[in-house]
């Protein structure tokens, strides 16, 4: 497996780096070779092209992201708590990586359509794992019955993702993790009144 390759994650992080600086179309792949310390040719032992590479550079950034939640969500009792801890560790591992957040917030966001479908398909992982956590709550009673899983795990997704362009946007001037408590109150208890 390429991924076991000892240049592998080099390439991945120096790839991180050169797309945040430069812009995902401004990227040269001579530039990444540089930041990652070695050859230009070396890059296509690994990634067959540059749209490979941001693929790759989100496939390993999310895997680790998902698990890393996971791990913290799976001593958690209640839906609540899970979710709480979801936005928590996504604006905390952002704010830990501002070249990461640019990449992820911005420069994932292409109008290449097939790269698009590509990046969505790395993005079903953590949306399952939302909806694990609607489902619990939904079991629990914390959440209603007939709340629509879809249309929550898009909720709360847009919510943390809109919340985590917005603060790359403004240069990354606030703590971004100082708003997740805020996040989780709107979307566990909702804008509206209970009466409707």
């Amino acid at each position: 497996m390429k991924n076991n390759k000892p240049k592998y994650m080099q390439i991945i992080d120096a790839a991180v780096v050169i797309i945040a600086q430069n812009g995902y179309h401004q990227a040269q792949v001579s530039k990444i070779a540089k930041q990652a310390g070695v050859a230009d040719g070396t890059i296509y032992l690994y990634f067959k092209n540059k749209e490979d590479i941001l693929v790759s550079l989100f496939q390993e950034k999310m895997g680790t992201f998902i698990e890393k939640i996971e791990e913290e969500i799976a001593g958690k009792p209640s839906a609540a708590e899970k979710l709480l801890t979801l936005i928590e560790k996504h604006f905390e591992l952002l704010a830990a990586d501002h070249h990461l957040a640019i990449v992820t917030q911005l420069e994932l966001r292409q109008s290449n359509l097939e790269l698009r479908i590509r990046i969505n398909e790395v993005l079903k992982g953590y949306l399952k794992l939302i909806e694990s956590i609607i489902h619990t709550g939904k079991e629990t009673g914390e959440f209603r019955q007939d709340l629509d899983v879809r249309l929550a795990r898009q909720m709360i997704f847009g919510s943390i993702d809109e919340t985590a362009t917005t603060w790359v946007m403004n240069d990354q001037k606030y703590d971004l993790a100082a708003l997740a408590k805020s996040v989780h109150t709107l979307l566990v208890k909702g804008c509206g009144t209970a009466h409707l």
